[in-house]
């Protein structure tokens, strides 16, 4: 898998100066553009989409400074529609002005990625892959901003939105595995793996069954095969750590990619904060060979 994404970025390299196909992504990778933009912004902590446009800046950097091309020019060669997107794309990316590249001293550049796998130790991680008839998340859900550390008041704040008497509503409706209270996300703006924009949290239950749900939220979810990864320590490091070594080391040298569809997660007893026991879920499909 690293070698098709290293060998994407190079004709990702190759064709900065003109429009990137994404069949032809797919094409190299044997995965569909949202696997790879997926596993991208997992590996690199930036959208694809960000990734080229610094890619291209960096270029025209160097082409404005040593090959004497005019700012005009540097726009168009780069894909920019007028020159003023472009400059001001270029100040925001370098904060310098194009037009002032040559006569600076101190000049920002963003050299070409490649990845490379390296497994290191730490918490141990078990999955299993299992396959599940299409059920329903029922619950409440929100908006609210992306965030990677920290507590996300705004999930805390959907969280003590739901009333006791909702909560048992909700309770009644679980009929499979988990049986209890589930966190999902989806809908997640490009920007995600930047720590941009925002998604759609959902807190609620898995349910199977076909009636009213009345006042809640209920996102259906079709028979898919699911990646179930689970681990047991301190709450929450450990399942910050699944969740970065799911992304780092699992997710490129397995022969699965994603699929869209809800990232599911929940926590077991949180009496002993030392032994929580978690699982993360990921829709999956096998790669094309």
């Amino acid at each position: 898998m690293l070698k098709s994404l290293n060998e994407a970025l190079e004709y990702i390299e190759a064709h900065l100066n003109d429009e990137i196909d994404e069949k032809e992504i797919e094409k190299i990778t044997g995965t569909s553009i949202y696997h790879f933009r997926r596993i991208f912004s997992f590996l690199s902590g930036m959208t694809l989409g960000e990734y080229i446009r610094n890619r291209r800046l960096s270029n025209a950097t160097f082409d404005l400074q040593n090959e004497g091309m005019s700012v005009t020019e540097a726009a168009f060669k780069y894909g920019y529609e007028s020159v003023d997107g472009f400059s001001r794309a270029f100040k925001e990316w370098s904060g310098i002005s194009p037009s002032e590249v040559r006569k600076s001293t101190k000049l920002k550049a963003f050299p070409k990625l490649s990845f490379q796998l390296t497994i290191k130790g730490g918490i141990d991680m078990d999955y299993r892959i299992e396959k599940k008839e299409s059920f329903k998340i029922v619950g409440k859900k929100k908006r609210v901003p992306i965030q990677f550390k920290g507590i996300n008041q705004e999930i805390v704040e959907l969280a003590k939105s739901i009333t006791p008497e909702q909560r048992e509503k909700l309770r009644s409706y679980a009929d499979m595995e988990p049986f209890q209270v589930v966190n999902a996300s989806f809908n997640f703006d490009d920007g995600c793996m930047e720590e941009k924009g925002s998604l759609d949290h959902m807190i609620g239950y898995l349910t199977t069954k076909d009636v009213d749900f009345e006042e809640f939220d209920v996102v259906k979810v079709p028979a898919l095969t699911w990646a179930i990864f689970s681990s047991k320590g301190p709450f929450p490091n450990v399942m910050q750590e699944t969740w970065a070594k799911i992304a780092s080391e699992w997710l490129p040298s397995s022969d699965y990619e994603l699929v869209e569809a809800p990232n599911i997660s929940f926590t077991g007893d949180l009496s002993d904060m030392n032994n929580v026991y978690s699982e993360i879920w990921f829709a999956v499909k096998k790669k094309e060979k």
